[in-house]
């Protein structure tokens, strides 16, 4: 599902224009990413969390040129989602084989 068809299904959904569910997505990812930036994790009970997570410096290599390189500590964003989230996806999604 991409942005355009989750705006489409909400607007469909509650009889919204898709304009002003449009402007409500962007308002909202607006918000969890300056949220994260600013270092202040994004917890919404039943759905998950938008955190921060810190990566340790580390030694990779440059496979091109043969050599090691450190790669610095750093943080990236990351979701963690709830336990009732992961529950509901592993009783409806059906394992492919």
């Amino acid at each position: 599902m991409t942005k355009a068809d989750l705006v489409a299904k909400i607007s469909d959904k509650l009889g919204i224009e898709k304009g002003d569910v449009q402007a409500t997505v962007e308002s909202f990812m607006e918000e969890v990413k300056a949220s994260l930036e600013g270092g202040t994790n994004v917890y919404l009970r039943g759905f998950g969390s938008f955190i921060v997570k810190k990566r340790a410096e580390k030694t990779g290599r440059n496979i091109s040129k043969n050599t090691t390189i450190k790669i610095p500590a750093h943080n990236i964003p990351a979701f963690k989602p709830a336990k009732v989230f992961v529950e509901g996806v592993k009783s409806k999604v059906k394992v492919k084989k």
